[in-house]
């Protein structure tokens, strides 16, 4: 077979990873398109089914579980089937699935509608990750965060059309069309990836130090004990992140328009500047972590978000509240998408799903976490454990630096004792022939 390493790669073969990326950076963007037209039409949804305020989150418990649960198996399902066949299933399944909460007249069938919706979600996003994961490595160059701002903006056209819609459409009518959108890109993007899926070979194309050094490649098993202890920091260090979002998405408005007096425009400001800054951040991510190291990045991106998130927690004027959360976005950008790619490189589809479990399971504990902390500090206060967590991803970052044994790190964030840890969730050679 021939070898992926980039400087090797022939004609063709450069040719289809440059379409692959391109799927995959359309599914990246279809899936935070998808998610945040859900998000926007929740309270026709929840009229709909005639739910409570209580029984609407109960509901939603439905959409977490069944992400989480999900998740746990889909590394699993990436490994058995390869990541291009479930991306192109979970694609199906997700955009059929964002039917039936319009569909919903109770918030039984509503809770259920979300597990259903969940379950093609959580796959997805490990799927989506674990075949980025593959395209780093051959491409040899840190390019996750392109992906994940794919994702953020997907989100921003998404939430910025279905609140035009939503004055003109119900919600039927309206995720009707964003699922059709969801069928098309998988369709057309979907055929690309099973037609050239993605396989690394023993080294991942990366290995360039002689035959002795490939057949200890081939031969070493992945997910060593030390790997998965690094892989679990990486899975804290996205649930810092994460939670940091969260928060940020459920109570950023609130929090200027209650402790600042904002009215209701320059409230919604605040998770604006957060999540254009956050999308800007991930552009200009590959370049920092070329530059920087992956370190680097992180423990820097952990303690600006720190003081940025403390600053918008405790300003005194809507001003420095916004300006906190423009420096939030832009510290916790890099920080999902790095721990996604470094567990992914050392094991895998597996490593992928763990550190997904873990980030998904932080955005979930955020806004309830808050609210409690709303109820009993008040809302600044709370807040500032966003804050905290970064300071606390950060250290997380160095101890896994110091774990993995600070060795060098390549261009894209992969020390040489990781090179054979990289390996495929696909089942055939992108570009190449037998």
């Amino acid at each position: 077979m021939q070898s992926l390493n980039k400087v090797q790669l022939p004609g063709t073969a450069r040719h289809d990873l440059a379409r692959v990326r391109g799927a995959a950076t359309a599914f990246f963007a279809i899936d935070g398109f998808i998610f945040a037209s859900w998000a926007v039409r929740i309270p026709a949804v929840k009229v709909a089914a005639h739910a409570s305020s209580g029984t609407l989150g109960l509901a939603l418990l439905g959409l977490s579980g069944g992400a989480v649960a999900t998740m746990t198996i889909s590394g699993a399902l990436c490994r058995r089937f390869g990541s291009h066949r479930v991306i192109v299933a979970a694609g199906v399944l997700l955009s059929l699935a964002l039917l039936l909460p319009a569909l919903a007249r109770s918030p039984l069938w509503l809770g259920l509608a979300l597990v259903v919706f969940g379950i093609g979600y959580g796959c997805l996003n490990v799927s989506m990750n674990s075949l980025a994961v593959d395209l780093v490595a051959a491409l040899r160059r840190p390019v996750m965060p392109y992906f994940h701002a794919a994702w953020s903006f997907g989100g921003l056209f998404g939430a910025g059309l279905g609140g035009l819609l939503a004055a003109h459409l119900a919600p039927l009518p309206d995720l009707a069309l964003v699922a059709a959108a969801g069928l098309a890109v998988t369709a057309v993007c979907g055929r690309t990836l099973l037609l050239h899926p993605v396989v690394l070979d023993g080294t991942g194309g990366l290995d360039d130090t002689g035959p002795d050094r490939t057949a200890e490649a081939a031969a070493r098993p992945a997910g060593h004990g030390s790997d998965w202890r690094v892989v679990l920091l990486f899975g804290l260090i996205a649930a810092c992140s994460s939670y940091g979002e969260g928060a940020i998405g459920d109570w950023g408005a609130l929090h200027l328009r209650q402790d600042l007096g904002a009215g209701p425009g320059l409230a919604a400001a605040g998770y604006a500047a957060f999540a254009l800054a956050e999308a800007s951040g991930r552009l200009a991510g590959s370049w920092l972590l070329s530059r920087l190291g992956q370190t680097r990045v992180l423990v820097l991106g952990g303690l600006t978000a720190g003081g940025g998130m403390l600053a918008a927690a405790l300003a005194p004027s809507l001003a420095v509240a916004l300006v906190g959360f423009a420096l939030t976005g832009l510290g916790v950008a890099n920080m999902f998408p790095a721990a996604m790619t470094r567990a992914g490189l050392l094991a895998g589809p597996n490593g992928v799903a763990v550190a997904s479990t873990l980030g998904y399971t932080g955005f979930l504990l955020g806004p309830p976490m808050i609210g409690f902390l709303a109820g009993s500090v008040g809302l600044g206060a709370g807040l500032t454990t966003v804050s905290l967590l970064a300071l606390i991803a950060a250290v997380l970052a160095w101890l896994a630096d110091r774990l993995s044994g600070g060795q060098r790190r390549l261009r894209h964030g992969v020390t040489p004792h990781e090179r054979p840890l990289i390996h495929s969730s696909s089942g055939a050679h992108l570009g190449g022939r037998e």
